[in-house]
């Protein structure tokens, strides 16, 4: 199977990242016709204040959704569409939400991230994303043509609990759209994707924000770098800075191979 991974740089201006996302979906399907498209964490709009969120989220099926959903029919590709601002009825937070679909645009999956990012950084910046966003709770697969893949969003990296429940779903592969912190990325993101990989004996793709956006004048950046790990835990594309796509292609000879050779799911004694 063959995945590719596009790393964006959204803005508050949806209609301008959209257009932007599709020109690099479509260059990755002209040139390598993968199987899997992911996109990152909120794909669609970024660097917007609380009050700028309530009033963005869509309810499933608005803009954002409709857009992955089209290109996923148009191209015959199963899209793993990042994460998207969902609106809840009745409540002032939203949902951090993936939805995925497949070569048909029908919707397969629905994931709303666990996890949420209330951290004060190194460098001082101060997120507190359960003003904005409710958790949520369901451990979530798919089917990519016989792969079964696992879900998950920036911050659940840090949880190996989800990553066990998700091994033991049978996950050949464990996706992660982010939109991960430049202060945090450049010491955690890579090693972090990794140990995932390891301990589940599955790829993980990690696929990531980059660059720079700007929130009631305060800077934030999102360390981009986003990544294919194999189950043995060695990268097997990763991007640099920027904007633009990866491309790997996975086997699932190389999870039964890692499997053989450390049986970890055999071996486990605690539960989680």
């Amino acid at each position: 199977m063959k995945i590719s991974l596009i790393q964006t740089n959204p803005q508050s201006d949806r209609t301008a990242n959209l257009a932007r996302t599709k020109k690099i979906m479509e260059a990755a399907v002209a040139a390598d016709k993968p199987d899997l498209i992911v996109l990152p964490e909120y794909f669609d709009v970024y660097g917007l204040t609380n009050d700028e969120k309530r009033t963005m989220a869509e309810k499933k099926g608005g803009v954002a959704y409709k857009f992955a959903q089209d290109f996923a029919r148009e191209h015959g590709v199963f899209v793993h569409a990042g994460s998207v601002m969902e609106r809840i009825e009745g409540e002032d937070r939203v949902f951090n939400t993936t939805f995925v679909f497949d070569r048909t645009g029908k919707e397969i999956a629905e994931y709303r991230k666990i996890h949420l990012f209330d951290v004060d950084t190194p460098d001082g910046l101060v997120y507190r994303e359960s003003d904005s966003v409710m958790p949520g709770e369901d451990v979530v697969t798919y089917d990519v043509d016989g792969f079964t893949v696992g879900c998950g969003i920036c911050y659940d990296i840090r949880f190996a609990e989800l990553f066990i429940a998700l091994q033991k779903k049978g996950c050949d592969l464990i996706v992660l759209p982010a939109a991960f912190t430049l202060q945090t990325g450049k010491d955690h993101w890579e090693v972090l994707a990794r140990a995932r990989a390891i301990e589940t004996a599955a790829y993980f793709a990690a696929c990531g924000q980059t660059g720079m956006t700007v929130t009631n004048g305060e800077k934030r950046a999102c360390y981009g770098h986003s990544l294919v790990a194999d189950p043995w835990g060695m990268l097997v594309a990763q991007a640099s800075d920027g904007e633009g796509y990866i491309t790997a292609t996975l086997d699932k000879a190389q999870n039964q191979r890692v499997q053989n050779l450390i049986p970890v799911a055999n071996h486990r004694r605690l539960s989680c």
